[in-house]
C-alpha cells in the first residue's frame, strides 16, 4: 500500500495548533461531527473548497519537539463562526493557537492559550491598517515579524502572511512546510452541524 504524502496549506486560511493531543478529541472540542478519516489532499481540498468543515491532522512533530495536532478550514473564518482559545484550552488542559490569514483583505491573526489563560492575542486589518487585537506583550518570533514591543495608537504595524506562517512556525507548526512529507496518518474531517 502506498504511503500518503502530507499536503501543505496556509495562505487563505485558518488553523489551530493544539498541543499534545490526538484529533478526535479536537474536533469533538470544536463540536464538529466526525466524518471520519480522509487522505491529505481531500482533507485540505475540504478545508479550502467548503465553509462547513474542518480537517485534523494526526499528531505531528513541531517547534520544542512537541506534537501538535492542526485543525484548518473555511468554517474557523466565518463571522458567525466564534473560534474561543481560552475556551478550548480550558477543556483540553493544554495549549491551544488560532492563526488566521487572507490576502484578498491583508487579515492575519494569532491567538494562543495555556490552561485557560490567554497569553497573546494579535489581530490585523491591513485593508484598514487597523490592529483589531492586542493581548499580552509580543514574543522575539513576533517582534521578528516586524510588531513593536509595545502598542500604542501612534504604532505603525505592517503584517504579512508570511508573517503569520513565521510566528506559526516559532510557537508549533507552519503548515506550508508539510507539503511532500510522509504522512504520520490520514486526516480527519469534521462538520458543523
Amino acid at each position: 500500500m502506498e504511503r500518503d504524502i502530507m499536503v501543505g496549506f496556509g495562505g487563505k486560511q485558518a488553523w489551530l495548533a493544539v498541543r499534545g493531543t490526538a484529533a478526535v478529541p479536537v474536533l469533538e472540542a470544536l463540536g464538529l461531527r466526525d466524518l471520519g478519516e480522509v487522505p491529505w489532499r481531500e482533507g485540505v481540498d475540504l478545508a479550502y473548497l467548503t465553509d462547513d468543515r474542518v480537517a485534523v491532522t494526526p499528531p505531528l512533530v513541531g517547534a520544542r519537539d512537541t506534537r501538535w495536532v492542526v485543525a484548518a478550514g473555511r468554517y474557523l473564518l466565518r463571522p458567525d463562526t466564534t473560534v474561543d482559545v481560552v475556551d478550548l484550552s480550558a477543556r483540553l488542559h493544554t495549549e491551544v493557537q488560532f492563526f488566521a490569514t487572507h490576502r484578498v483583505t491583508e487579515l492575519h491573526r494569532w491567538q494562543r492559550a495555556v490552561d485557560g489563560d490567554l497569553v497573546r492575542a494579535f489581530g490585523y486589518v491591513g485593508q484598514t491598517g487597523e490592529v483589531t487585537s492586542w493581548h499580552g506583550d509580543p514574543d522575539p518570533a513576533e517582534r521578528d515579524a516586524g510588531l513593536p514591543a509595545v502598542f500604542d495608537e501612534g504604532s505603525t504595524v505592517l503584517v504579512s502572511e508570511s508573517d503569520v506562517r513565521k510566528v506559526a512556525n516559532a510557537w508549533s507548526i507552519d503548515p506550508t512546510t508539510l507539503a511532500g512529507r510522509p504522512a504520520p496518518g490520514p486526516i480527519h474531517v469534521g462538520a458543523a452541524d
